[in-house]
């Protein structure tokens, strides 16, 4: 029971199913479409408009009109699962269990006056949509998971000349998500469900600054927060086997989990070559490493079932991450620039505790973008990413003798539509 309840509600706290976005661990990238186009190399350092928000507040300052920008990344993931074995020895292994979904996000920035700006941003920093289909072989190890993670991020920036500048924004952030895993205290007993629901309300924070180092080379470095979750719900299990206990075969139990999303440093460089061509690169750097167990707190549980629902810890033994970007523009005339990045991301998982629910490996991304101005007012994006992993194995098992092994190879398609609107 310990490894079906963990699995499950880990997916709840963390947002994870990394096989449907274009980040490491359980972060997602697309919080700006023209970003998107150069792969987000120069994430930091670009400030191409409002987007510059999440990447890096102190970029306000470089926006000397007030402007909205909006969009919205469509990811469409697949994966191939094969070499499977599961005991009990039954069920399918399709893969392909994360619909097409959508990522939206908008901003607003405001210019004050020759050094202040303000400017609020909203984004999906973490998410998850993942749903196997009914009679999957690792079931046990986690069947359905629905997760947003949605954030605010009130912000102000100062430049305290034209070289420098800096900027600062508290983040509201919101996590909801209701997830659900077969479940089967034996293996000659039907199948039951577990269905977990819970959300919370964390503050952090985003700070950045922005050097103009010469007349060509800009210069960014983005900190964003860790985030600490105490993520309180509700815990149902219906099993048919608990009557058999002088159980009511459907419980519902309080359920608590402390959760820290980790911190990350992005470093990145914008230079442009001349009138056509810039150039961006960049790093990020998170601390995956934060996540080295998750203990589940079930309040309420009878005496016979608390060692099953009680307290509940696992390991997971994440590392810390890198992930790097090169990516370039080409201004073909006063209406079109052209942009394409190639960008490299560590996963922070190991081959020890990878679950159905976290099938990810180090992945590379290739990206293709165009803006379009037909106005001085207005910008029009598009962007398109395509996504490869490596192959990597599952190896699940618990103390009820359940076991899941599997190749995954997972890929996916990320298109990007968004605007910009200057007053």
């Amino acid at each position: 029971m310990k490894k079906v309840m963990l699995k499950t509600t880990l997916s709840l706290a963390v947002a994870l199913a990394s096989t449907q976005i274009f980040a490491s661990g359980f972060a997602i990238n697309e919080q700006s479409i023209s970003g998107m186009g150069t792969g987000f190399a120069g994430r930091s350092s670009s400030a191409d408009d409002a987007s510059t928000i999440f990447g890096n507040p102190a970029g306000m300052s470089r926006l000397k009109r007030e402007q909205v920008t909006g969009g919205a990344a469509l990811l469409d993931a697949h994966t191939d699962i094969s070499h499977a074995s599961s005991s009990p020895n039954s069920g399918s292994n399709d893969g392909d269990m994360v619909p097409f979904i959508a990522v939206p996000m908008g901003y607003y920035v405001k210019p004050i006056d020759d050094h202040w700006a303000f400017g609020i941003g909203m984004y999906a920093p973490f998410g998850l949509v993942t749903d196997y289909e009914n009679g999957f072989a690792g079931r046990y190890f986690g069947s359905k998971s629905e997760v947003k993670i949605v954030t605010l991020q009130p912000t102000v920036s100062y430049a305290f000349n034209d070289k420098v500048s800096i900027g600062f924004g508290p983040t509201i952030n919101r996590i909801d998500g209701t997830l659900e895993s077969n479940l089967s205290i034996t293996q000659a007993a039907p199948d039951g469900k577990v269905k977990i629901k819970g959300d919370d309300t964390a503050l952090g924070y985003n700070i950045g600054v922005l050097v103009q180092a010469t007349d060509s080379t800009r210069v960014g470095l983005t900190y964003h927060s860790k985030v600490k979750y105490k993520l309180e719900g509700d815990t149902k299990v219906n099993y048919n086997v608990l009557a058999a206990v002088g159980q009511n075969p459907s419980q519902k139990y309080d359920a608590s989990l402390d959760l820290t999303t980790p911190e990350s440093v992005d470093f990145s460089l914008t230079h442009q070559l001349d009138d056509k061509w810039t150039l961006y690169a960049g790093s990020t750097w998170t601390r995956w490493s934060r996540l080295k167990e998750i203990t589940v707190e079930n309040k309420g549980v009878p005496g016979i079932l608390n060692g099953q629902f009680g307290t509940i810890t696992e390991e997971q033994n994440w590392h810390d991450t890198w992930a790097h970007a090169i990516g370039a523009s080409y201004q073909l005339n006063k209406e079109w620039v052209l942009r394409t990045g190639l960008s490299f991301d560590q996963a922070p998982t190991n081959n020890v505790d990878r679950s159905p629910r976290i099938p990810t490996g180090d992945r590379k991304i290739f990206s293709l973008g165009a803006g379009w101005s037909p106005t001085d007012d207005l910008t029009i994006d598009l962007a398109y990413s395509y996504l490869r992993e490596e192959s990597v194995k599952v190896n699940n098992s618990n103390n009820r003798g359940q076991t899941y092994n599997a190749k995954y190879e997972n890929w996916a398609n990320g298109f990007g539509v968004g605007a910009t609107y200057r007053f």
